[in-house]
């Protein structure tokens, strides 16, 4: 059975290219640290990167190479969750509230937006919600790789100002490696307040590094 890769059809269902469509996707809703990033990209018709997928199915170099093409031939935009927000609101309408940061980012007006998943965030353009969108939409692949890249950069930062949980390798997930470093010296001001085992952990040793 061949593998699906995304393309550009949908885009073209939709009027491209005389209309103009944005890919959406955000990464970074299950981890234990760091904020939300979404990207919004859309991709010049006579242009588009080969080898274009979903973020996960690629290695870190792939998705780098990729990425600086992204960024060099495409417009796009950014938006971030913090992790106030993100404790504030809940991950799922923090992640809501990133990708439509991202789209308010775009450097021009779309005429629609394609969203990776189920659920659509608060949009000025008509939209559709894609489900396993970055294995359908070639633009929500190069928004789920930008994502990706710019998110993993920001966990690398933050790593240097607290390299005992290995974020530049867990990207803040709930690694083997992250547990027993929270175990052992308990959570940062990087880390999601109301996630399970942050509460959870924080409930038994009421104790918050810097």
């Amino acid at each position: 059975m061949k593998k699906q890769t995304p393309s550009y059809d949908l885009e073209i269902e939709l009027g491209a290219p005389d209309k103009i469509i944005c890919g959406v996707d955000e990464v970074g809703r299950g981890p234990l640290a760091g904020p939300v990033i979404a990207a919004a990209v859309i991709l010049d018709p006579r242009n588009i990167p080969h080898h274009l997928n979903d973020s996960k199915k690629l290695s870190a170099k792939k998705r780098q190479e990729l990425s600086d093409i992204i960024l060099e031939t495409c417009q796009f935009g950014f938006g971030e969750a913090s992790l106030e927000e993100i404790d504030e609101l809940n991950i799922l309408h923090a992640s809501m509230l990133a990708m439509s940061r991202a789209v308010q980012n775009l450097p021009r007006k779309v005429d629609h937006v394609l969203v990776d998943g189920n659920r659509l965030p608060t949009l000025d353009a008509p939209a559709s919600a894609i489900i396993k969108g970055d294995s359908i939409s070639v633009s929500i692949a190069a928004a789920s790789i930008i994502a990706k890249v710019n998110r993993d950069f920001l966990m690398k930062n933050l790593a240097k100002i607290h390299p005992e949980y290995g974020w530049e390798r867990n990207s803040g997930y709930g690694t083997r490696e992250h547990m027993e470093a929270l175990n052992l010296v308990g959570a940062s001001r990087f880390h999601r307040k109301s996630f399970a085992p942050i509460r959870n952990l924080m409930t038994h040793q009421n104790v918050i590094s810097d």
